[in-house]
């Protein structure tokens, strides 16, 4: 048998169908793997959940509002997704370490957050250095509920209202103090929005936490503070406080007596803590509307509204493009008084 050596054609045309071949060869395969993931995702969020879920409370057990809420939406995701919602309490760093770890987490909807106000939309303004950011690497699937601020004083400076606060801090310039439970959180954003809308000065003590703060403010060695409803309300009703002024657009279910601090003259004045459900980024559409729907049941459920009456905090639902949008705002507002008081972390 004589082997002919290949022309030049012969050669390119061999070369061209190799190539074609291998193209041809890699698409199918490009093209199985595509389908077969999809597949498999779909068959993932149609079956979702099948097995428990695990959710974050950044929050030391017991210690808040924020576990206590947290603990409720456990309880009853739990009952309507029937499989177990696990609370799990990772404290740390006002908030964030929970956080941390659920935007690192795998997106498949199996680890959730009990996201609140101080970590995700005010913790951004204060510190750089996060390790996070809340708008990219979290996916919003609604909010749960809102706890009221609420301005009040020590019932001996014998005030009952915002406009004598502000005429006595207009006459005595730094003379009151305003206590909070640390540099940075919502009390002490609180006070800090009320001297730059008010356009007084008052001095900022901060303590370690809301107990101290309290016990000072019980005391009289401090004069006033702002903070939610759930720490206040029983002194309040005692008459150890007075509370002069709802931090919030509308009126308290809790104090329906007491004015907002925007009918108040300050229009504008809001300062709530508010609480909702978080996943981690690129958690598919279909879980997060699941959710999402799951989360709206439970705040409109008659019973959980009370409960949460009787924790200081009101039932009030968005669904995660709402959340979203609201997340954005809540960062932009902090993050503008922030820079114009030149707030610094202690």
């Amino acid at each position: 048998m004589r082997f002919y050596p290949l022309t030049k054609k012969q050669s390119k045309m061999i070369q061209i169908r190799s190539v074609q071949l291998r193209f041809r060869v890699g698409l199918s395969l490009c093209l199985l793997l595509f389908f077969g993931f999809k597949l498999n995702s779909s068959n993932a969020t149609e079956t979702y959940p099948d097995k428990h879920i695990t959710l974050i409370i950044p929050y030391p057990a017991g210690s808040s509002t924020n576990d206590i809420l947290g603990r409720l939406m456990a309880r009853r995701l739990s009952e309507q997704l029937g499989q177990q919602v696990v609370p799990e309490n990772r404290p740390g760093a006002s908030g964030n370490l929970g956080s941390i770890l659920v935007s690192k987490a795998q997106p498949n909807g199996y680890t959730l957050l009990v996201g609140v106000a101080a970590p995700l939309s005010v913790g951004p303004n204060i510190n750089k250095n996060l390790g996070y950011d809340p708008i990219k690497d979290l996916a919003p699937i609604g909010m749960f509920a809102n706890t009221p601020y609420v301005m009040v004083v020590n019932a001996k400076v014998g005030i009952t209202s915002i406009k004598e606060l502000i005429s006595l801090a207009q006459k005595k310039p730094n003379a009151l103090n305003f206590a909070s439970s640390g540099t940075g959180g919502s009390p002490h954003l609180c006070g800090e929005l009320f001297k730059f809308m008010a356009n007084v000065q008052m001095i900022h003590i901060p303590y370690k936490g809301s107990a101290e703060a309290m016990t000072d403010l019980l005391s009289g060695r401090v004069e006033m503070m702002c903070t939610g409803l759930t720490a206040l309300e029983e002194h309040i009703r005692g008459g150890r406080l007075t509370a002069i002024g709802i931090a919030t657009s509308k009126r308290s279910e809790i104090l329906p007596d007491v004015p907002t601090i925007g009918d108040q003259g300050l229009e504008g004045f809001q300062v709530n803590s508010w609480t909702g459900l978080f996943a981690p980024s690129k958690t598919p559409q279909s879980i997060i509307q699941r959710l999402s729907k799951e989360l709206e049941k439970i705040s409109n459920d008659p019973q959980v509204r009370a409960l949460l009456l009787k924790q200081g905090s009101e039932s009030m639902y968005m669904d995660s493009v709402q959340l979203g949008a609201y997340l954005k705002s809540d960062t932009a507002k902090w993050g503008a008084l922030i820079k114009s008081v030149n707030m610094k972390t202690d």
